[in-house]
């Protein structure tokens, strides 16, 4: 019978023969097919012009064609190659990891039984429409919402949905609309999965107009930030086009009052505009991250945004789901109590791997009788069922009933063997009212009554008990209950007459012990969290689960202290702006959330982002897909996860370990640092150029370079050991510090100084030869061009050296003496330097004139003076 919601929604439906075929026609017509709007994917072309959109492209551009409007056609083509380089190098990244996402999405397309004209069918899910009457039994996935008319010892998993780890029992009572889902147990929702039973049920609403779906659309509109390193990248870029435009501005402003010509000071404004630009900072910047991927690839983790890699190691606070993710996502025997008896199997289970816990000599609790009772009463009074084979286990039925048999064949018992050793003969199925399940089995000495249920029911059934005993197992179950424990007591009778159906379930029990069941945590996520403490970074639980639950799993992790029982749920959360400033102090101290909806999590995950907080989430549920989305940098696990997080993700775990955040987290900063070294590297070796051009200019000197040469300069001999830099060697000390703040700039003050300082030293060097060499030994303007031209490209070269670390590190041995890219770059833009000096095929293209031995000398000896005296000046400083 229908109740008057659904009576009004459908009120001509059939509850025997369901749909008719046109009917279903109609209705799938009329609403359309139920599939969810997954995330589109782009095309090649979104992701070519994505690649323009960088300020410096432009005015690369404009530069390339006012080169080829000045007649200077190689000049132009020179800088438009620099560009497509640019360009293409990011597209292919950034496509290849869009690619690599696409192998992780699946279709939203599964079989489905279902009734229409009378007859049971089965129709692919996205043909499911409304009013449908859907037929579902253990294994399935619930491939639309649905109220349920008719259960059996029905029960979902809908861990996925709302982040509970038990299974939820179905019941067809109605529940108030505005419940929350994991108390709405008349309704099945999509993307959930039937653990146990069967029922039929009627479907209420398709695609995104499910549950799943509203998730799907708060993805939608969940916006995410620019991350860190775009932002201050394009601030970078902002400067520097500021400088170009004002120093070229000012150039041919003092060549128009000098009444020069106006076709020179647009060349030389060329060349100043191309020496303010690192040409080379997009493409290594795209390149060491690139690198930083492919590491993390070997790590089991897919990047799928070149940045979020750099983004990771900015990251100070992470929001976790619990379920999945910092437990295993699946029922365990935690612990067991017997009558007299206690202790905690998961930790003996765990420390005990190469034996079972009954092959040990010792006199523990697994020796004694009462435990080979429990487990006998554990396997019979059961419905579920587990093969292992090869040391891998297929599973059907109750998750519960499951743990109960897999702990079984741990604690070395055949549990096939005592089923047919005590063949069932009846079952009274669990139910709301007894809250117990009794099965009836023929024994050996007779007859055998099993059951299992809540401690107050079985108790009230028990005899040979002491008040004393009843109130012990009560308070044990209390403590078992408030460490988020789901508690089942077993009890037995034996008796040589069989019992009668009705009543064998009535008679007076004797009593064998209490089980706790708890979703474990993973082995490797305490180590991940105490490195993450070690880092500076907060590690915050936010789940769909039980307070109590969420709690033991905290401290178990060493999420919390053990003392620590600040939990915060879903009701304490109100709308955060109104908040006192007591309460914000407490929200921001509180490390487990409770009870929260996926609008919470990403409510909370707004609350921190706007305290200035660069927010990582990690997840791997429908529910977690807003939250991953919003995050800065969101996580998803690869394995257990669903498309619907992984596609909302930033990141993807192939291998589910939080473990590997942890070295995603170390690599984001080797890669920050990298990239702040290499930055300091081209803008010290571009605003050297721009000061040999300016004094020159000023001095009323011909200029030094051409912009072809500059150019050259830019894109070979400052971009290779750029590139040897940004790829550098991890360093361990990184994992030490806490993460640095989003605020901070790419470059400190300090590191402004660094750049003047080094800039201006090698100014010195380049502008003397220069000078030295057209007033003492009268070299003619182009070949004192060609000096200095192999002049900058050899002080450059050699300047990467001063990119290391610390005022006390040694000058020969250090980070960037042990990379072995420098090297190999140094000796390829040294190739490059005598290719363009003994080809004469280059010469008219950069303008090369032979040079004596002597200033080839001059060179290399003169090149080493900047190298010697940032050393000087760091002994000095420290």
């Amino acid at each position: 019978m229908l109740n008057a919601t659904l009576s009004q929604q459908f009120p001509n439906i059939d509850l025997k023969r369901g749909l008719t075929t046109a009917e279903a026609a109609q209705r799938l017509a009329e609403h359309g097919p139920n599939r969810l709007e997954t995330q589109k994917t782009e095309s090649w072309l979104t992701v070519l012009l994505r690649q323009f959109r960088s300020l410096i492209v432009w005015v690369l551009a404009v530069a390339a064609g006012l080169s080829f409007a000045l007649g200077d056609v190689a000049e132009g083509w020179a800088i438009l190659a620099v560009l497509v380089i640019n360009t293409l190098t990011g597209f292919i990244l950034e496509w290849h990891a869009g690619r690599s996402m696409q192998a992780l999405r699946q279709l939203d397309i599964a079989p489905v039984r279902v009734i229409r004209d009378g007859q049971v069918q089965e129709i692919r899910s996205d043909l499911i429409t409304m009013g449908d009457l859907l037929l579902v039994e253990a294994g399935d996935v619930i491939v639309a919402d649905a109220e349920l008319l008719d259960v059996h010892q029905l029960e979902l998993d809908e861990s996925t949905l709302t982040g509970e780890s038990s299974p939820v029992a179905k019941t067809t009572t109605s529940a108030p609309a505005d419940a929350p889902l994991s108390d709405q147990t008349n309704r099945l929702f999509k993307g959930t999965a039937v653990t146990a039973g069967t029922g039929r049920a009627v479907v209420t609403a398709i695609g995104g107009q499910t549950e799943l779906g509203k998730i799907a659309q708060l993805v939608g509109k969940a916006r995410q930030t620019a991350t860190p390193l775009e932002a201050k990248l394009d601030a970078l870029s902002k400067v520097l086009i500021g400088v170009t435009l004002g120093l070229t501005a000012l150039f041919v402003l003092v060549g128009l009052l000098r009444q020069e010509a106006l076709l020179p000071l647009l060349e030389t404004s060329v060349a100043l505009a191309i020496a303010a630009i690192p040409e080379g900072l997009s493409v290594v910047a795209t390149m060491a991250l690139a690198y930083g991927m492919l590491r993390l690839a070997r790590k089991k983790v897919l990047v799928k945004r070149l940045s979020a890699v750099e983004t990771l190691g900015g990251t100070n606070v992470i929001f976790t789901d619990k379920t999945g993710t910092l437990t295993e996502n699946r029922i365990d025997v935690f612990s067991l109590q017997l009558l007299g008896d206690q202790t905690d199997l998961y930790a003996e289970i765990d420390k005990n791997t190469e034996k079972t816990p009954r092959q040990s000599t010792d006199n523990s609790i697994y020796q004694t009788d009462a435990f080979e009772q429990l487990i006998l009463l554990g396997v019979l009074c059961n419905n579920a069922e587990v093969t292992i084979q090869d040391e891998e286990s297929r599973e059907l039925g109750d998750p519960v009933e499951v743990a109960l048999l897999k702990f079984a064949h741990q604690t070395g018992y055949q549990t096939d063997l005592i089923r047919n050793q005590n063949p069932r003969l009846a079952e009274q199925a669990f139910s709301s009212d007894t809250r117990m399940m009794a099965t009836l089995h023929r024994s050996e000495n007779g007859y055998l009554v099993v059951v299992k249920g809540a401690l107050e029911e079985v108790l009230d059934r028990c005899v040979a008990l002491t008040i004393e005993q009843r109130k012990r197992q009560h308070q044990r179950a209390e403590t078992m209950a408030q460490a988020g424990l789901r508690t089942l007591a077993f009890a037995y009778y034996e008796t040589t007459d069989q019992p009668d159906l009705d009543t064998f379930a009535q008679q007076e029990l004797l009593f064998v012990g209490l089980i706790g069941f708890l979703d474990p945590p993973r082995l490797s996520v305490t180590d991940a969290l105490i490195a993450c403490r070690k880092a500076g970074i907060r590690v915050i639980m936010a789940t769909g689960d039980h307070p109590a639950t969420a709690l033991t799993i905290a401290r178990q992790v060493a999420l919390i202290e053990p003392d620590d029982s600040l939990v915060m749920t879903g009701k304490d959360l109100g709308a955060f702006d109104q908040f006192t400033p007591d309460e914000q102090t407490r929200l921001l101290t509180c490390r487990v959330f409770a009870r929260v909806s996926p609008a919470q999590k990403l409510a909370l995950i707004d609350f921190y982002q706007r305290q200035g907080n660069v927010v990582g989430m990690t997840g791997d549920g429908v529910n977690d897909a807003p939250a991953l989305k919003k995050a800065d940098i969101g996580i998803a696990m690869g394995l257990r996860g669903t498309p619907v997080a992984a596609e909302a993700a930033d990141l993807v775990l192939k291998d589910d370990s939080f473990a590997s955040i942890v070295r995603a987290i170390g690599q984001g900063r080797v890669i920050f640092e990298n990239i702040r070294k290499f930055v300091i590297f081209l803008l010290s070796c571009n605003l050297s150029e721009i000061f040999v051009m300016a004094l020159a200019e000023l001095a009323g000197l011909s200029s030094p370079l051409l912009p072809l040469q500059i150019l050259f300069v830019n894109i070979v001999t400052d971009v290779f050991p750029a590139l040897a830099l940004g790829i550098g060697r991890e360093n361990r000390v990184l994992m030490q510090r806490p993460p640095r703040s989003p605020n901070h700039p790419l470059l400190s003050r300090s590191d402004w100084g660094r750049v003047v300082r080094y800039a201006l030293l090698m100014t010195l060097a380049v502008l003397g030869t220069y000078v030295y060499s057209r007033w003492q030994w009268g070299y003619t303007e182009a070949q004192s061009r060609t000096l200095t031209f192999y002049m900058v490209s050899w002080v450059q070269l050699l300047h990467v050296f001063n990119m290391y670390s610390g005022k006390q590190a040694s000058f020969f041995v250090n980070e960037i003496t042990r990379n072995r890219y420098v090297w190999l770059a140094l000796l390829l833009c040294i190739g490059i330097l005598l290719f363009t000096y003994y080809v004469p095929l280059i010469h008219d293209v950069l303008a090369i004139q032979p040079l004596d031995p002597k200033a080839l000398l001059l060179i290399v000896g003169a090149g080493f003076l900047p190298l010697l005296m940032v050393r000087l000046i760091r002994i000095w400083s420290s």
